[in-house]
């Protein structure tokens, strides 16, 4: 019976496995048809003095080519483990059941955990996707000791090997240990942001175009565009408490003065990358003030159009009427007198004829006045 993590996940492993008990007590199940299981993992080097001394190529071989290796630092990065993987390495280098956990479930904020001598670290990488104007995140997740880093990955981004590569190339740095080696991968995440805030930045302009520009389907973009500012503040807020936790433990971790500029280059990077997000996030809630105004202003106009029009057939039709009810008049005269009935007296009357034309022109002349008064006409 698989047992319910606190986040109601089901985990085979941690059955047996107490809350209170040491990463030690946690066993990593075997595989039951007795296969081997794969490995994730993508890069494994222990360095000493900033310099590669051994490149395993299993987490078995770097455990002892660590142990062979004084003052060496081991830097472990795995791509989507395997539950058996991480169980390994929480036995290895005693990582607390409840980071072991964050790092299988995933799905995590950004945050700094300390664990005594162990840090956990939740990062969350960007990359802008420009044509379905999308942010596409990627977590890492990382565990940084005395003398290890490891880093554990669930997508495809951030990319890692730039960073170990540019670390090796300075080994100046390096050398300063893993503190550095977790300076050096935030670096790479904040730097990340900005070609994501570069590609809102273009968006939003093009969004307001569109808005003077009068496009109906704007609305939907300005706020599907929101929903992604929303979701990218989700990834780079948090980290501002991250890097003011590691400022305040920087003392007590003994993390040199140069990676505390370092640091602090980094937070300052990453506030102005909070400040353009929150400034975009207010801006697109203008702007779709503006856009709800303008669409109400054109809905206006076309109501005035259409009421012009409306009054313009009106006094046609009064007109029109007008001149009907005229016409009927003598109309109407001249249909009573041309039913040619025996008995009409008039008809044999002398001024028959004339009593009726001016009857027809009086009753016109009438009904012509009425309606000039009335405006009709």
């Amino acid at each position: 019976m698989a047992n319910i993590n606190r986040r109601g996940i089901p985990m085979p492993f941690v059955s047996r496995t107490r809350r209170g008990d040491p990463p030690s007590a946690i066993v990593a199940p075997e595989p039951s048809d007795g296969t081997p299981t794969r490995s994730s993992m993508v890069d494994s080097a222990v360095y000493r003095d900033g310099v590669r001394v051994a490149s395993p190529t299993s987490l078995a071989e770097t455990y002892r080519a660590l142990d062979a290796t004084p003052h060496g630092v081991a830097w472990i990065g795995l791509y989507r483990p395997s539950e058996r993987e991480l169980m390994s390495l929480a036995e290895e280098f005693n990582l607390h059941p409840l980071a072991i956990e964050d790092a299988i479930v995933a799905h995590q904020r950004p945050k700094l955990e300390r664990y005594d001598t162990v840090l956990f670290v939740v990062l969350k990488a960007a990359n802008y996707l420009d044509v379905p104007e999308e942010v596409d995140f990627g977590e890492l997740h990382l565990f940084v000791g005395p003398n290890f880093v490891i880093t554990v990955r669930h997508s495809e981004s951030p990319d890692l090997s730039t960073v170990r590569h540019r670390m090796e190339a300075e080994p100046e740095l390096l050398s300063l240990g893993p503190q550095a080696v977790l300076y050096a991968i935030i670096d790479a995440v904040v730097d990340a942001y900005s070609p994501v805030v570069a590609g809102l930045a273009n968006d939003i302009d093009e969004i307001e175009t569109q808005v003077f520009g009068g496009d109906a389907l704007v609305s939907r973009r300005i706020y599907e565009l929101s929903r992604e500012v929303i979701d990218f503040q989700r990834a780079t807020h948090p980290l501002s408490a991250v890097m003011v936790a590691l400022e305040r433990g920087s003392a007590k971790y003994g993390v040199t003065q140069e990676l505390e500029r370092r640091l602090r280059d980094v937070a300052d990077h990453l506030t102005q990358v909070n400040e353009r997000v929150d400034g975009f996030r207010y801006l697109l809630r203008d702007i779709l003030t503006v856009n709800s105004t303008l669409v109400s202003e054109r809905q206006n106009e076309e109501m005035t159009r259409l009421a012009l029009s409306t009054h313009e057939q009106g006094e046609q039709v009064k007109k029109i009427s007008s001149w009907a009810a005229i016409l009927f008049a003598p109309s109407l005269i001249a249909g009573v007198y041309g039913m040619n009935f025996t008995h009409m007296p008039e008809l044999a009357w002398q001024f028959g004829y004339p009593l009726a034309i001016v009857a027809m022109l009086g009753l016109s002349t009438l009904l012509y006045v009425l309606f000039k008064k009335r405006g009709w006409m």
